[in-house]
């Protein structure tokens, strides 16, 4: 689609998945490390293709290297920079799982034991999902996001939204002929929303603060926080979308409060590029988890058909088209109203990055692939 998506409604389909779709470029044979010049021209060219802001950190074997361009406030004209705060989306996903798998090895939550054991009546076939299963999409369970999209005016809908989590999984609970959990990889939020309860059932805590406790906190990841409140603080993106549809003239919508309450355990992380960059370095290194759950973690099932040689673990996404002469690349990415965020890791877990954009639904297929250039110039060398 070369054009930007035209109603609220349409936009907010996109959000069901919360992953980009867009169809990266293939990148050469991988290098020792990335050529700063190189990922300054593919970072303007995503400003360049549509997109206000865009910013990045790049770790590699000649260090750190962070660069911005574009805008990050549109309204004041403020320029973006690296160190800017964002919306991370989906990336909030791999928190959640290690969280997850941290009682795991703790023996407080089993991987195969059914959700009905710590929540019962809150999950419709609870007694049939396993935690692995919500983990890896697997359960068979309805996305919610689905459902707000049948909501008037979608998107201004869930920017005011007071959804409490339990209400959030009602939405999905009357659909009917779904699959069988354990038959059919299928993207839901809901799986995720249902792991943020079983966190705080089995802790006794917030899902906010226990992912604080467990991992903000230990890896002094100070730009990030699990909000609970629509205000992004401290210097932020701006996040716009196109919602009202794009014609000659047309703006985009300032859409950066927005409510928690929308995404919560699914996708409502605030970050910078630096710590989402020391989380999953930390996480890959073995920092965070036993080495038998990180084995789990990284038991990877293909995704649907639509994105070949894409696979899904217990909170981590793996891309093969990425890097293709390299290897799979591991990490998360994230879409929200706003925003969206690409953060991976290189298949030898010797090249990071983490980039940030300020388009979220309405991203198109030129934005989508000029920012994945960004990462595959990082992960794979200049072509």
């Amino acid at each position: 689609m070369s054009h930007r998506k035209a109603t609220a409604a349409s936009a907010l389909l996109a959000a069901a998945l919360l992953i980009p779709v867009a169809t990266p470029a293939v990148a050469a044979a991988p290098a020792s490390s990335a050529d700063r010049a190189a990922l300054q021209q593919a970072l303007d060219a995503t400003v360049a293709a549509g997109i206000p802001g865009a910013i990045a950190e790049v770790r590699d074997g000649r260090g750190v290297w962070k660069g911005s361009s574009g805008t990050a406030d549109l309204g004041s004209g403020r320029a973006a920079h690296a160190g800017d705060r964002f919306r991370a989306g989906s990336v909030t996903k791999t928190f959640v799982a290690t969280v997850v798998l941290q009682l795991v090895a703790e023996g407080k939550v089993r991987l195969d034991d059914d959700v009905e054991r710590q929540l019962p009546g809150v999950v419709p076939n609870g007694a049939h999902i396993t935690v692995r299963q919500l983990l890896n999409h697997t359960s068979g369970l309805a996305n919610y996001t689905d459902e707000l999209l049948k909501k008037p005016d979608p998107v201004r809908a869930a920017q005011k939204a007071t959804y409490t989590p339990r209400q959030l999984i009602a939405l999905i609970a009357d659909i009917p002929n779904r699959p069988a959990p354990g038959t059919t990889w299928e993207y839901s939020n809901t799986n995720y929303v249902v792991l943020g309860l079983l966190v705080e059932h089995v802790t006794g805590q917030s899902l906010g603060h226990a992912i604080d406790h467990r991992i903000l906190r230990p890896l002094h990841l100070k730009g990030t926080t699990f909000p609970t409140s629509s205000r992004l603080a401290g210097a932020h993106l701006h996040g716009y979308d196109w919602i009202d549809g794009r014609g000659p003239g047309a703006a985009p919508t300032d859409l950066t409060e927005f409510s928690p309450a929308a995404y919560w355990a699914a996708g409502t992380l605030i970050s910078t590029t630096h710590d989402l960059n020391t989380f999953y370095k930390a996480l890959l290194d073995g920092r965070l988890l036993p080495p038998r759950l990180m084995k789990e973690m990284r038991t990877l099932h293909p995704m649907n058909p639509e994105r070949p040689n894409r696979w899904y673990g217990l909170g981590l996404e793996s891309n093969g088209t990425i890097c293709p002469s390299g290897g799979p690349v591991v990490g998360h990415t994230g879409e929200v109203v706003g925003f969206q965020t690409f953060s991976f890791t290189s298949a030898d877990g010797k090249r990071q990055v983490t980039l940030s954009v300020n388009v979220g639904l309405t991203m198109t297929n030129a934005e989508g692939a000029a920012a994945m250039k960004v990462v595959s110039t990082a992960l794979c060398g200049a072509a």
